[in-house]
């Protein structure tokens, strides 16, 4: 939603909420007479989240999903998707997400900057949606143009033309700016009813200037839905620093309670927070089981204003169906429907007509999956393949062999071979101009392996192309080096385990370039963990210091690990990519390298 079309939704409830304190009636139905129930109407949610840009059926493992009986089944796909939300719409439904639709992408979509899939959604009819973590991997200003329209400043316009801008309103209630102009506050006031509404105004006070819409209204059967976007506080610490330098993302359930006052200040009442964060499960459930651990979703669900009449998450890419306790006592909905387009929430619920609140008891909800057994939809396949076709010349061509497959399954030391490759292809590309002596990848940005038979045609070659080394980095993070002590060195090595301050959430081991060995012990308390770290072969020392290359995520500090950001002079480089592409164009056959440069003792 823009900032204009949220002030026209507000002017709008504005006036209906002047009405409701003239004495008129809102209703929008016969009146109610004697001690007949309040009159209801129905609503349908249709919801998707986590879809990362999976316009093709996804493959392998991502593209599996175990059913409502138990058994796995292929499942996802944009045509086999768009089919199913057909057959599950009716004339009382709203489609909304929760955020990471965009960004980690397959090429299909990442090489056109992602307009096919915000295209494709809106195709289908989605109309609101939280931003996840990953809506800001190309920055702030990146997201705005996928929200608003216009070519890309630097790659400029995709094939399909001047982009139109997303069919459907980005929501983002805890993404405030830093340091607000005086502008920006003047447009959210106006969106939000006015510049002379001092409830308004003080809420604005309260907890900021929003980056984003906070909020999304839409009406059916006559009653308005107030949708409230969230997005993981923890999004600083997996984006790269530069593209939001100047947004701070806040507490979630502070921010949705403030939403929550903005919605009842214009008369909305029935209120669902669609969020972009989630818990784990219990491995091999039902979709529809509340296999759910109680972690960073359940403390929103359980913690945000009881007004809210159900939560909506994503980010943790698992599917569950939840009821959860709001903090008066009620119970309400908190849910998750997978990842990659294999899962549809579809919750159906009533609205008393009267009050305008949702009608708690009536809710239901149905994780279904997305299958391949339904006729995939005819403009919708039509669609995928055009952009596929635009985009085979730059998937398909070959840029070397491998003798094996490299897969990116962690040893027990919880480096990959795949991890491994990927750094001694960053040490390489960033020795020339940066200096680099070691370097370090996340193993979080190594999202698949790479199969000797090849993907998708198979043919057992061992031909790596473009469009598969893209799959496995595809976030066109730049390649960076900066200088560390080799106490700070320690420090970034140390911040791989929870316990300490930088709050990692769970053990994190960076894939190490094949130079650089080193010891550690899970036992040892955090700060003594590391030890006999060797470059070369040659001990490091904690005063010397050490060109280190990573990718730009890592050097701001992503996640968690801080201590990048005390290094010094620095030096960018090529893409991840690009890095990873000249790696196999100097060296034509790679063998797997053995994942044996960290040591582990009791």
């Amino acid at each position: 939603m823009s900032w204009s079309m949220m002030s026209r939704s507000f002017q709008r409830l504005a006036m209906a909420g002047v009405l409701a304190g003239a004495g008129c009636v809102l209703a929008m139905g016969p009146a109610e007479a004697g001690n007949t129930p309040p009159k209801t109407v129905p609503v349908r949610l249709l919801s998707l989240n986590d879809f990362h840009g999976n316009l093709e059926p996804p493959t392998g493992s991502s593209g599996r999903m175990v059913d409502e009986t138990g058994a796995t089944v292929d499942a996802g796909g944009a045509a086999y998707a768009a089919t199913h939300l057909k057959q599950m719409s009716d004339k009382n439904t709203l489609k909304v997400a929760q955020g990471d639709l965009i960004g980690a992408t397959p090429l299909i979509s990442a090489a056109f900057h992602d307009e096919p899939s915000v295209e494709f959604l809106g195709k289908v009819g989605v109309t609101a949606s939280a931003v996840g973590n990953h809506e800001f991997d190309e920055g702030y200003a990146e997201l705005r143009r996928i929200m608003n329209g216009g070519c890309h400043p630097v790659d400029g316009c995709s094939p399909a033309g001047e982009w139109k801008g997303a069919d459907y309103s980005y929501l983002g209630a805890n993404v405030i700016f830093k340091r607000p102009t005086q502008s920006a506050e003047r447009q959210a006031l106006d969106a939000l009813g006015g510049k002379n509404t001092t409830a308004l105004r003080d809420l604005l006070k309260e907890y900021g200037i929003p980056a984003l819409p906070p909020v999304a209204i839409r009406w059916m059967n006559g009653v308005p839905i107030g949708f409230i976007g969230l997005v993981t506080q923890t999004t600083p610490n997996i984006v790269t620093a530069e593209g939001i330098k100047d947004l701070e993302f806040i507490d979630e359930v502070k921010a949705a309670n403030v939403a929550s006052k903005l919605l009842r200040i214009v008369g909305v009442r029935a209120q669902v927070v669609l969020v972009h964060e989630g818990d784990q499960v219990t491995a091999g459930q039902s979709p529809d089981a509340c296999s759910a651990q109680p972690g960073a979703g359940n403390r929103i669900a359980t913690q945000v204003d009881a007004e809210i009449d159900m939560i909506l998450s994503g980010h943790s890419h698992q599917a569950y169906l939840c009821t959860v306790t709001d903090p008066k006592g009620g119970t309400r909905l908190y849910s998750q429907g997978g990842s990659f387009g294999r899962v549809i929430t579809k919750v159906d619920f009533r609205v008393d007509v009267k009050t305008r609140d949702v009608v708690r008891s009536s809710v239901v909800a149905d994780n279904q999956v997305v299958t391949r057994t339904v006729t995939p939809d005819p403009e919708i396949s039509a669609f995928v393949q055009t952009w596929k076709d635009r985009v085979a010349s730059v998937a398909n061509k070959p840029i070397g062999k491998i003798t094996a497959d490299i897969p990116n399954t962690a040893s027990a030391s919880g480096e990959s071979p795949l991890g491994n490759l990927i750094a001694d292809g960053q040490l390489v590309a960033a020795k020339t101009g940066g200096n680099a002596q070691i370097a370090l990848m996340n193993p979080g940005g190594v999202r698949t392996g790479l199969t000797y038979a090849g993907s998708p045609a198979g043919e057992g070659d061992g031909v790596v192309t473009y469009g598969e080394a893209f799959a496995v980095q595809p976030f066109n993070n730049l390649l960076q080096v900066v200088t560390l002590t080799g106490a700070q060195l320690k420090t970034v090595l140390e911040q791989q385990f929870t316990g300490g301050p930088n709050n990692q959430a769970f053990t994190k081991i960076l894939q190490p370039s094949s130079n650089f060995t080193y010891t550690y012990s899970a036992s040892a308390p955090w700060g003594s963990k590391v030890s006999n770290m060797k470059i070369d072969g040659v001990d490091v020392t904690d005063t010397q210091t050490i060109r280190v290359a990573a990718n730009n995520f890592l050097v701001g500090g992503g996640d968690a690990f801080l201590a990048f950001r005390d290094g010094t002079d620095l030096w960018s480089g090529p893409l991840d990519i690009d890095a990873f592409a000249a790696y196999f164009a100097a060296n034509p056959s790679i063998t797997p390298p053995v994942p044996n440069h960290i040591t582990v003792v009791p």
